[in-house]
């Protein structure tokens, strides 16, 4: 019997190191759905919600550098893709996503559940087609995996229901997937340039982001060449930060000020595989360097003086024999002393574990730093729990740490679990979850129990959208519609199937986690956490003090006097560092 469209596909995703299909069949995805369940090495992952689906394959891909898969059936099936494809597509993660589509004959007429899939997709991916014939497909598919696999992003195959069941074609192009993972090193010119400058000035540090993942070594030599403090991105915290005697810190909204500071103290930054966003973190009175892989990229977020081409590791390992080694080190020593300052405050938090159904996140975070194994996975929600994954949670060498970091969306921590665990079943894989982002993706619970993924789930409920209530309150606005009514997640879990604890005593932080973390199989922890704890930026400006200052007053005046107080009582550290 001849092989068919739908068979061709899942054996070339095979091929391709693809070993699961995140989807929800249905009607025009049942033909994949049916080669899938007669192939003995392609699984097929029934999450709950597509968009679940498109985190959980972004996050294998993410782990693995193999294509991640992931699949909607016609019209919205496809459609709930869309979030999920648009954070791996900015994560850098090699995605196939298959759009299966209304019958063929049916293009153009409003069809039940018609949609435009290259109109849909054409914004988050590198690769968008839609095959209608047999002939066409296999090599479509085959553009589709090189380009995900080679660009580092989101292709999309559209698959007409009637194409899957059609009888495949062989064509005579190639079946094999080419990464080409090369290494890129910029012109010796611009090395010359660039060492040049380096040598001359004295205070000089390194800003260091997701691009320097394989270069450990080789900023760790540049910074001791040039007595250079490491500042680092959130998304490159994992790859930077252990065993590093010159670190200082992150900056940016999540950051501190020692990271902050060491860049606009310095004469010359160096910005290293960084894309980094928040250009009002940058210096704009010094000399900047940039290298990236990307040139596109380069000086499209800081005045820079001079860009460089080329991946980190190898433009590192041409420039440092063109340094000279500083003598003075007095600038890296003085941000070195301000980086341990920084770091009593934040263990004084954690000093602190709060009150009853008030526990204190930064507690609870250190203890889960604390307590996870060296090679542990953390997902992190959005909002605040960034904040306290940021600061608490520390680099191993081994660890890696996913999130939404350029997309920035909700309920990201438990879809990207999911995917973590199926590809790396070895590893711990702990879900850091904001109450709103899990409130999102509740239905999800029940993947995690029906494939008994080991996922530990930490619920850090302040009943609040912390950030967003952070942001209004900041911009001298009374939080409104931020509230959360939550359900006791610890039952939702025990109805689901897992196993769930609420904790509301801070007491009993410590040892439920490690109760939790010795049971097999999945558990969620529910706790209790200050609705009212604040997360300060590395630099406090006036504006934002008078915004917040305002916020308060306008509290006042209606009424929610002991929430003023509540939030003066939870941080008061922050605002003693403020005055």
């Amino acid at each position: 019997m001849a092989k068919k469209v739908a068979e061709q596909l899942v054996d070339t995703l095979i091929e391709a190191g693809v070993r699961r299909i995140y989807a929800v069949t249905g009607d025009s995805l049942n033909e994949v759905n049916e080669a899938v369940r007669q192939n003995e090495v392609m699984k097929w992952i029934h999450v709950r919600h597509e968009e679940t689906g498109a985190y959980a394959a972004g996050a294998e891909a993410q782990l693995t550098g193999l294509p991640g898969c992931c699949a909607g059936s016609s019209g919205p099936g496809h459609v709930h893709l869309i979030n999920g494809l648009y954070d791996a597509h900015r994560s850098g993660a090699p995605v196939i996503a298959i759009a299966s589509t209304i019958p063929t004959g049916e293009f153009g007429t409003e069809y039940f559940q018609e949609t435009n899939t290259v109109k849909l997709f054409n914004d988050c991916s590198f690769y968008n087609e839609v095959a209608t014939t047999p002939e066409q497909f296999p090599r479509m598919l085959q553009s589709a995996l090189q380009t995900a696999t080679t660009r580092k992003g989101v292709a999309v195959v559209g698959l007409p229901g009637d194409l899957a069941k059609k009888p495949a074609v062989k064509v005579e192009s190639s079946e094999q997937i080419y990464p080409l993972a090369s290494s890129v090193c910029p012109a010796e010119e611009d090395l010359i340039r660039l060492a040049g400058m380096l040598n001359h000035y004295e205070r000089i540090t390194l800003f260091c982001g997701i691009g320097c993942k394989g270069a450990h070594e080789e900023i760790i030599r540049m910074s001791e060449t040039l007595n250079a403090p490491v500042a680092y991105t959130f998304k490159g915290k994992m790859e930077v930060q252990y065993d590093n005697p010159y670190e200082v810190g992150m900056t940016g909204l999540l950051g501190m000020p020692s990271g902050y500071y060491s860049m606009h103290e310095a004469e010359v930054l160096v910005m290293l595989g960084t894309d980094f966003p928040y250009s009002a973190f940058l210096p704009d009175d010094i000399k900047i360097v940039q290298v990236d892989i990307k040139p596109e990229r380069l000086g499209r977020r800081a005045k820079v003086d001079l860009g460089l081409c080329g991946d980190v590791r190898s433009t590192l390992r041409a420039l440092l024999p063109m340094l000279q080694q500083k003598k003075n080190d007095s600038f890296l020593r003085k941000q070195l002393k301000r980086y341990e300052g920084v770091k009593k405050d934040l263990a004084a938090y954690t000093e602190d574990k709060g009150k009853m159904d008030q526990i204190h996140p930064e507690y609870v975070m250190s203890e889960i730093n604390n307590i996870s194994s060296d090679d542990a996975i953390y997902t992190v929600d959005t909002g605040m729990t960034c904040v306290w994954g940021a600061r608490y949670l520390q680099a191993t060498g081994k660890r890696h740490m996913l999130g939404s970091f350029n997309h920035g969306s909700m309920a990201n921590a438990l879809p990207q679990a999911i995917g973590a665990a199926l590809a790396c079943p070895d590893r711990q894989v702990i879900a850091l979850c904001g109450d709103g982002g899990l409130s999102m993706t509740l239905g999800d619970l029940e993947t995690v129990v029906q494939y008994k993924l080991p996922i530990k789930i930490i619920v850090f409920n302040n009943r609040s959208l912390g950030m967003v209530k952070l942001e209004m309150e900041v911009d001298g606005l009374p939080d409104w519609q931020t509230d959360m009514l939550n359900p006791n997640f610890a039952q939702v879990a025990e109805a689901m199937g897992m196993t769930g604890f609420n904790v509301s005593d801070p007491e009993e932080v410590l040892n439920t986690l490690c109760n939790a973390f010795e049971l097999e199989g999945p558990v969620l922890i529910n706790v209790m956490t200050d609705p009212n704890a604040l997360a300060m930026p590395p630099k406090i400006e006036l504006g934002q003090m008078v915004g917040f200052a305002q916020s308060m007053y306008k509290l006042l005046i209606n009424g929610r006097s002991q929430e003023v107080i509540d939030t003066i009582n939870s941080n008061f550290k922050h605002i003693r560092e403020v005055f």
